[in-house]
This record gives structure tokens, C-alpha cells and sequence, in this order.
């Protein structure tokens, strides 16, 4: 903590999520320590006053003692999302450097860790078998194993106040996965499998304010599913989307 404020570090601070994130903290009363890796960060953030920003590198410890010095509490982004075969690079990137990560909160004796995680870590959720704060769930995809693993390391943890995000995916204005798919489908790219999937969605300002939650108030503690109160299907949600677009509706594909 410095000057009576809390100091928070936002790790993956240039990626999408991260920069909205920081924003939307910029006004609170706090100090933000933003780590980035290899994208900087955005010049309108990093010239705030109560903002600090440090290039580091999750691969080797060592880099990150400047950026975690007198910080309060860490919320963790960092990640590799579109990048093929990730089988042969998350159980690094995301176990492996999230475990470097926490070892070096310990030796900065940070007080509360808040991993960014998603509902996909227990598999497939439907209405009839809602997503809950499982551990032992059986996810179907490489991000989400990883990241179960992330939570399974950070709930381990008897160091820190711990809290674990399950966010819904985050739609609205420079979302990234929401811009490309707008874009694939103003040139009919768009295509999505027929097998009904829901999804679980949550606006920009309801993600940034679950978020703060998450970071500033100090009863919170565990485990948090977040999103919208809606039911729906992806293909309902790009159907919409598409319609409010005036752009060519999803191409139905098999499995």
C-alpha cells in the first residue's frame, strides 16, 4: 500500500480485457502497477499519475520483484489465446508461469491473488447443470484445463486472500473476439458448429465492475461465476449480433 492507497497489479495489462480493466480503475483511489510482456501498453494509461508500468516476463521470475514491490493485491490475465496446437504451450504459459507468479507474490508478500478464469473450467454447462465452484470438473478444451489447473494451484495457497473470476465471455465495444466476429461476418466467414452450446455472456461494464469487486472489497472471497441473467445458445447470441449488424448470419457446421 502507498500513500494510505492500494496498489494493484494487473498482469497481461496490455492485452484487451487488462487494458479495459485498468481504465475503469484508473479513477478509483488506487496505485496500478501495469505488467506487460511484449505488447506496451497503451500510451493514454500509462501517463496517469497513479500508474506504473514494468515489462516483464512470467518465464523468468526474477523480472517480476520491481513490478510486485508494495503491492496489495495481483489480478491475473496473462496468457496465450489464439495461437495453434496450444496443448504444446499452455501447461506452460498458463500453469507453469501463473506458479511463477505466485511464488513471487509470496517473496512480496502480496495479500490477495485474483485469477481471471471462465465457466468452461467444469466442461459444458447447461440451464439443467448450471455452472457452480467446482474443482474437479472434466473441461473439454486445452484453455480450460490449464486454467483449472491455475485455480487448483491458487486455491492450494494458505498465503493469500484468494479469489477466483469465472466470467462469462465479455461482449461490447473493443472486445476483440466481438470485432472479428463482426468482421467475419460482414464477408459470410462466420460459422459456427449446429450442436446447440450455451454460452455464458457479461457486458463491459458489468465485467469491469464485478472485477473491482473482486480487487476492492474486502469480504470477497473464493469462488464467483459472473454473467448475464439471460439463457441463451452461442448461435442465438451471433444470430442477434448479426441481425443488429445487418451482416450474414453464422454458417451452421458440423461438430
Amino acid at each position: 500500500m502507498k500513500n494510505g492507497k492500494t496498489t494493484i497489479a494487473i498482469t497481461g495489462a496490455a492485452g484487451n480485457l487488462g487494458s479495459i480493466l485498468a481504465k475503469g480503475l484508473i479513477t478509483e483511489n488506487v496505485c496500478l502497477h501495469l505488467l506487460w510482456h511484449k505488447k506496451p501498453i497503451e500510451e493514454d494509461i500509462f501517463k496517469k499519475e497513479n500508474v506504473k508500468t514494468y515489462q516483464v516476463d512470467l518465464s523468468a521470475p526474477e523480472t517480476l520483484a520491481d513490478a510486485l514491490k508494495e503491492v496489495d493485491v495481483i489480478i491475473h490475465f496473462a496468457g496465450v489465446l489464439f495461437q495453434g496446437h496450444p496443448e504444446k504451450f499452455l501447461p506452460t504459459t498458463n500453469t507453469k508461469y501463473f506458479s511463477n507468479l505466485l511464488n513471487a507474490a509470496k517473496t512480496e508478500k502480496v495479500r490477495r491473488i485474483v485469477l481471471f478464469s471462465f465457466p468452461h473450467v467444469e466442461g459444458e454447462t447447461t440451464p439443467e447443470h448450471p455452472a457452480t465452484d467446482r474443482l474437479d470438473g472434466t473441461p473439454n478444451s486445452m484453455h480450460a484445463k490449464t486454467r483449472l489447473e491455475e485455480e487448483r494451484l491458487l486455491m492450494a495457497q494458505t498465503e493469500f486472500e484468494k479469489v477466483v473470476l469465472r466470467c462469462g465471455m465479455v461482449y461490447g465495444r473493443g472486445i476483440l473476439m466481438i470485432d472479428a466476429a463482426r468482421m467475419f461476418s460482414k464477408y459470410a466467414l462466420l460459422g459456427i458448429w449446429k450442436e446447440p452450446n450455451y454460452i455464458h455472456l457479461i457486458s463491459t461494464d458489468d465485467y469491469v465492475a464485478a472485477t473491482k469487486a473482486a480487487i476492492l472489497n474486502p469480504k470477497a472471497n473464493g469462488f464467483y461465476p459472473i454473467g448475464d441473467d439471460g439463457v441463451q445458445t452461442l448461435a442465438e447470441f451471433l444470430d442477434a449480433a448479426t441481425a443488429q449488424w445487418h451482416t450474414v448470419r453464422p454458417w451452421r457446421m458440423p461438430m
